[in-house]
């Protein structure tokens, strides 16, 4: 078994349209220990399934077709060039949010690539699982690193920072508000900012909220000024640095005490505070 790990984004910049349509963007992955639990069991060569990957997913329902999940998509990719993979059960328990900025999806994939190298003995190294990832979504190629990096590209360029947040609380509000990603992007303007993020993230954590900027949340908030009224309660309850995760709808923010959250208890929201090491 195991744990992929959900992620924040310090800083989120779209800075330039790329002519196959994505965007490249600039931001900073910070790994936090929010997670899902994945296992993998060879099939037996009896059992009547017509796929080589068997998915079930538990404790939250994902729509559409579990054979176009990234778990499946990441195994099937791997087939290809490893022919004598067993077919195989996955298991997958959620609990990273989704649709939530958090990238629990690409999470699933990139630790799924890590399991089938570390369980079949594939011998893959760190780049050569990267190279498999990147070809399955922007930021899945994080994943398999796992520790905070600075993303170019479409977030597929990644280069190791010495960032850490010890000794800070991390307090993690996902309202029940779906933000389609495509929708997100449409509504941006892409531009440079002043200051690249991954400079700012190497200052003290007080002077991020003047400078360190999320470019979503000028269009998600006008679309869901809800989702900007939980940032701004962040910073009520004392946050010393609040934002959009991703394209949201989560919201973060750090404290140097823990807090309580019990003031946001709209149903169906998610609610996390963790201490950072």
């Amino acid at each position: 078994m195991i744990n992929p790990i959900a992620k924040i984004n310090l800083g989120l910049n779209v800075v330039e349209r790329r002519p196959d349509g994505y965007h490249n963007l600039e931001t900073v992955f910070y790994p936090v220990p929010i997670c899902d639990a994945l296992e993998v069991f060879p099939m037996d060569q009896q059992f009547p399934s017509a796929f080589d990957c068997d998915l079930k997913v538990t404790n939250i329902h994902i729509d559409g077709d579990e054979q176009h999940n990234l778990v499946v998509r990441a195994y099937n990719l791997l087939k290809q060039d490893f022919p004598a993979l067993p077919r195989i059960h996955a298991h997958l328990y959620k609990g990273i949010p989704t649709q939530a900025g958090m990238g629990g999806g690409s999470s699933d994939c990139g630790f799924m690539i890590t399991l089938l190298n570390r369980q079949f003995g594939l011998g893959l190294s760190d780049e050569q699982m990267i190279t498999y990832a990147a070809r399955l979504g922007a930021d899945c190629a994080f994943f398999i690193l796992n520790r905070p990096c600075y993303a170019e590209g479409i977030g597929e360029k990644l280069q190791p920072i010495d960032l850490h947040l010890k000794g800070w609380y991390l307090a993690v509000v996902r309202p029940d508000i779906p933000v389609p990603t495509k929708e997100a992007f449409s509504l941006i303007t892409p531009q440079h900012p002043q200051k690249n993020c991954r400079d700012i993230v190497m200052q003290p954590v007080e002077t991020w909220r003047d400078e360190l900027t999320n470019d979503f949340e000028k269009s998600v908030f006008a679309l869901h000024p809800e989702i900007g009224a939980i940032k701004q309660q962040l910073y009520d309850l004392g946050a010393t640095y609040a934002a959009m995760s991703g394209s949201g709808s989560s919201l973060f923010g750090l404290f140097r005490e823990p807090i309580s959250l019990d003031g946001f208890d709209a149903p169906g929201t998610f609610k996390q505070i963790i201490p950072l090491d």
